[in-house]
């Protein structure tokens, strides 16, 4: 799967996420790493929408640093984001509430 299947799939999976529970901003950048799918995007959860776009995010809440294949899991529901923390298949620098949040939104 390429860095752009991968971003798109993810745009895919919060095209009909329901935020409007969601006040203020939540951002979170995704570090992809994996066999030709290293690559940089972004999830911003804003104006009770969610966007995906393919670019750095300075601002945000948590640096999240993830395979493809395990990104899609946790995003699926197939893979506890706990699970997948403690056992080191997602390193997260920041906020890790918002990455639950955000996560949660795509189920």
């Amino acid at each position: 799967m390429t860095y752009e299947q991968v971003v798109s799939k993810v745009k895919e999976k919060f095209a009909e996420a329901d935020a409007s529970k969601i006040d203020g901003v939540v951002a979170l950048q995704i570090n992809l790493e994996g066999k030709n799918t290293n690559g940089i995007f972004y999830i911003e959860v804003k104006d009770h929408s969610v966007n995906v776009e393919p670019y750095d995010y300075h601002d945000r809440n948590a640096l999240v640093t993830v395979n493809p294949t395990n990104l899609l899991k946790l995003l699926d529901g197939k893979l506890d984001p706990v699970e997948a923390y403690n056992k080191g298949k997602v390193v997260i620098d920041g906020d890790a509430g918002a990455v639950l949040t955000v996560i949660n939104l795509a189920k």
